[in-house]
């Protein structure tokens, strides 16, 4: 039964958190752009790492390679795509660059279906059940936050 799996995780501080804030960012590519790179065959000028963890099940994109920022002593994706970026400059190589998927992968599959195509192990159904769980959440949140708030009028002593 997984509603005991689903419940916990939803509980849990998310890993990332135990870890400090960027100072910097790191540049975004576009997600048209990495659309048109991986629609052309044979492509070898593009090296996608997806960081993720647990929600890699969920699908990849086409040819990446999973390498969760876990199993990095440094922080998530963003973070790490600044040490990359390091260790580019100090080996003095001006062709490669590193840069975070514009709206990681959520925004990636968000973008429809000529973006999931080019997924490897793409389950839409994985997706929906994450999306909607994101919304009840956000909608718990706001019903929460209208509980809370004082409005016009409202007797406040």
């Amino acid at each position: 039964d997984n509603t005991y799996y689903r419940i916990k995780m939803t509980t849990e501080k998310p890993w990332h958190t135990e870890f400090p804030e960027p100072k910097a960012e790191a540049a975004i590519m576009p997600r048209n752009r990495v659309m048109q790179m991986l629609s052309l065959r044979g492509v070898a000028s593009l090296l996608i790492i997806d960081l993720r963890r647990m929600d890699f099940e969920g699908g990849c994109l086409r040819g990446s390679l999973n390498i969760p920022a876990q199993g990095f002593w440094w922080n998530r994706g963003m973070l790490t795509s600044l040490r990359c970026m390091e260790f580019i400059d100090a080996a003095g190589d001006e062709q490669m660059q590193s840069m975070v998927l514009e709206g990681g992968v959520k925004g990636w599959v968000k973008s429809g279906p000529q973006f999931t195509r080019l997924m490897d192990g793409y389950k839409e159904s994985y997706w929906q059940d994450l999306f909607a769980q994101e919304e009840a959440k956000k909608a718990a949140a706001q019903g929460q936050d209208d509980k809370n708030s004082v409005g016009q009028g409202d007797v406040t002593k």
